[in-house]
């Protein structure tokens, strides 16, 4: 990717509020031709209407949807250059307690939701030589929450992925990126403030400088805060008794017992609205058989 945005074609997903809404305006002011992906299509609309951008309907679970975002994109404004998967979510609570359909949510818009606009956008890429992939993780794709285990799973897995399709596909002019934020203050992260002291929060318009600094001068991982990204990076080489002791000292597990539920009922109530639609749609068609 070349050092300047400008004339960039870029989509973005989950790109009508919060951490892809940030990215999408910081793009827009460099120069970038962006366009907007989100679940709700008016949202995106509404959101892109200010940046002078293109909106459109995206469901990442989706395939097909996802790659009529991608040709809607093209069509309005040209080949993708830059793909910046952003769309996730982030249900809370205890590993047992979580019901099949918010696991299924976050497996497939968090993680599946990642491959399927990897898969669509990277041919054109690898065909022109040229490219970059951003894939929105989590420093907890580097270091388990409790409280979170499912979504911390995906992350891993984001992580992973971005790091294999680097390796994949290296020297072939596509960049591969993986930004690490730790705790964002958006709508995901409510009612975490008691479960999150201590945690260095920052806010959704620092995530969008770190992509857009990863965009000018590639670079595989991105922490942010970036002084994080050492201690990611230490995660994986100190001893695992060292890991739980330090685990220990700073309360690992708060968000089992001190997570604001009430200070989440708005996001998880969407959440399970989005889940169950899911759901009900995947469920199979049982023909009725007469005796």
């Amino acid at each position: 990717m070349a050092r300047g945005l400008r004339g960039k074609v870029v989509a973005v997903t989950g790109g009508a509020r919060g951490i892809g809404l940030e990215i999408a305006r910081a793009l827009a002011a460099e120069g970038a031709q962006v366009a907007i992906g989100d679940i709700d299509g008016k949202l995106a609309q509404a959101a892109a209407r200010p940046l002078g951008a293109h909106a459109a309907k995206l469901d990442v679970r989706d395939r097909g949807s996802f790659g009529a975002f991608l040709d809607s994109a093209r069509r309005a404004l040209g080949p993708v250059d830059v793909l910046v998967n952003n769309a996730g979510i982030m249900p809370m609570g205890a590993f047992l307690d979580e019901p099949a359909e918010r696991s299924d949510a976050q497996i497939d818009i968090n993680f599946r939701g990642v491959i399927h606009g990897m898969q669509l956008a990277l041919p054109e890429m690898l065909e022109r030589g040229s490219g970059h992939i951003v894939n929105i993780a989590s420093l907890a794709g580097r270091f388990g929450i409790p409280g979170a285990v499912v979504y911390t799973g995906t992350k891993f897995a984001v992580v992973g992925l971005t790091e294999a399709a680097d390796a994949e596909y290296r020297g072939r002019g596509v960049h591969f990126t993986a930004v690490m934020p730790s705790k964002v203050r958006t709508e995901l992260a409510a009612g975490t403030e008691e479960a999150g002291k201590g945690i260095p929060a920052v806010d959704p318009e620092d995530v969008a400088a770190a992509v857009v600094q990863a965009l000018k001068r590639p670079q595989l991982f991105v922490a942010v805060p970036g002084f994080l990204k050492p201690a990611a990076a230490l995660m994986q080489l100190a001893p695992e008794w060292l890991i739980r002791l330090g685990r220990r000292a700073i309360g690992d597990d708060r968000i089992l017992s001190k997570l604001d539920h009430g200070g989440r009922r708005d996001y998880e109530r969407r959440l399970d609205a989005l889940a169950h639609r899911a759901h009900a749609a995947a469920r199979p068609v049982r023909k009725r058989v007469r005796a």
